[in-house]
């Protein structure tokens, strides 16, 4: 799918250097659509979908173009020239709909054939990829793929919604000259709002010795591992009342409630990793952590766009911990705690702390930690991406499935208040976390 334009050169930010080789995002959204024909998919769905992804581009041009080095500068940048293009794959699947979009236990090898790769080497990657899957008579689904180097999950989202809504549009008025996408949904590509000062960045440059001495100087994202039959992927939910009832039981579990910030991304963060640790616990001295993904956006001084077009999240790591500390009766009162914790120091703390602890706290990682992670939000609204066939049926984060321990977050499907996590174990982890779950409620 070829551009036409040119988007300005620029270095990518600090913010974006952090997650230059982790692995590429990766999510796929299911549309039920019963007794879809080819004739229908082929000459009136696909076809929608593809003009509207060209026009979206066009707002979203960074998106069709690479990351590459910069001869004259350290950091990566952004190219985008007449030219350049972005790679769509059309599939056909028997696969059982019902069944890769459900709650149930699933083999999460499954979902990887949903998603594309991306093309990446040393010097270069793509920034974007995608591929979209009919599942005759029973619906399609969109698999997106994107360097994490590009951008994060906010703006990741925003280019989907965007795409979303210019199919629409098709629906109701002739699209020949470039729709204008709605405030919240334009992007902003003016970097100079991130104003950090440079021995901040020399720090990230410095960090793992990555971007000194051409020393893993590498744009491919960490490859998917292996993962094998019994590597399964599960969807669960917490409804209002589970949330306010795990509420209930830190105030009065906890020694300082009045101090803690009991948010529903702490209480479901907490709750899941806590059982997870229980169901992997193979040696409770192992060594164990979190990464709370913190958007800077609002935080820092001037305030960054809600659209800013660019990774604005940054790691904050709370390392150190052994897994018995988390599996212990308490253990969940305690994640709370920690977690309420790191939440409270992003409001009071400068980014350049923030950066110099989690900087420090890479470095004490012991080899083989468990770490535990959640991305995505309900505020992100993802349930409410509609191209003009209804709400999705199911979404998955499919690059969950690298490490156990590893969550997406979002709004419930059904429209009902609580969230819903997917994630990834191996079977008999899966089942012992699955009756642990339920029962702890």
């Amino acid at each position: 799918m070829l551009l036409k334009g040119e988007f300005p050169r620029g270095g990518l930010s600090h913010f974006d250097l952090p997650w230059k080789n982790l692995p590429t995002m990766q999510r796929v959204i299911f549309y039920r659509l019963h007794e879809l024909s080819a004739e229908s998919f082929y000459s009136q769905i696909f076809p929608k979908l593809e003009r509207s992804l060209s026009i979206t581009l066009h707002h979203y041009s960074p998106l069709a173009g690479r990351l590459t080095w910069d001869a004259q500068d350290p950091k990566l940048c952004i190219l985008f020239s007449q030219g350049d293009s972005t790679t769509l794959t059309v599939a056909e699947t028997e696969a059982d709909f019902s069944c890769v979009s459900g709650d149930g236990l699933r083999p999460a090898a499954e979902l990887r054939s949903f998603v594309p790769s991306l093309k990446a080497s040393d010097d270069s990657a793509s920034a974007l990829s995608l591929q979209i899957t009919f599942f005759p008579n029973q619906g399609f689904c969109i698999g997106v793929t994107s360097h994490h180097g590009a951008v994060d999950g906010k703006v990741f989202l925003m280019f989907i919604k965007s795409w979303a809504y210019v199919c629409r549009l098709q629906e109701h008025e002739a699209t020949k000259n470039l729709p204008v996408l709605p405030e919240e949904l334009t992007p902003s590509f003016d970097r100079t709002v991130i104003n950090i000062p440079t021995r901040l960045e020399e720090e990230i440059l410095g960090m793992s010795a990555k971007y000194r001495n051409n020393i893993m100087r590498t744009l491919n994202p960490s490859p998917a591992p292996e993962i094998t039959a019994d590597t399964i992927s599960a969807t669960v939910e917490l409804t209002r009342e589970n949330i306010e009832k795990l509420k209930e039981r830190v105030k009065n579990e906890s020694t300082r409630p009045l101090e803690l910030r009991l948010s529903t991304y702490v209480i479901a963060f907490a709750y899941a990793w806590t059982w997870v640790v229980k169901a992997c616990e193979d040696d409770a001295n192992r060594p164990v952590g979190l990464l709370v993904a913190a958007d800077f956006r609002h935080r820092l001084s001037p305030r960054v766009p809600d659209t800013y077009f660019g990774n604005c999240v940054f790691p904050i790591g709370l390392f150190g911990y052994e897994a018995r500390e988390f599996s212990e009766e308490d253990g969940f009162v305690k994640v709370v705690e920690i977690l309420s914790d790191a939440v409270h120091g992003l409001d009071s703390g400068e980014i350049e702390s923030h950066c110099m602890n989690y900087v420090g706290g890479v470095k004490k990682i012991k080899p083989g930690a468990q770490i535990g992670a959640i991305a995505g939000s309900p505020r992100l609204g993802i349930y409410g991406v509609d191209f003009g066939w209804g709400r999705p049926a199911k979404t998955d984060l499919v690059t969950i499935d690298r490490t156990k321990g590893f969550f997406s977050l979002s709004e419930r499907k059904n429209g009902q208040d609580g969230v819903e996590m997917g994630l990834c174990l191996e079977k008999s982890e899966m089942n012992i976390f699955l009756s642990l779950y339920k029962n702890g409620l």
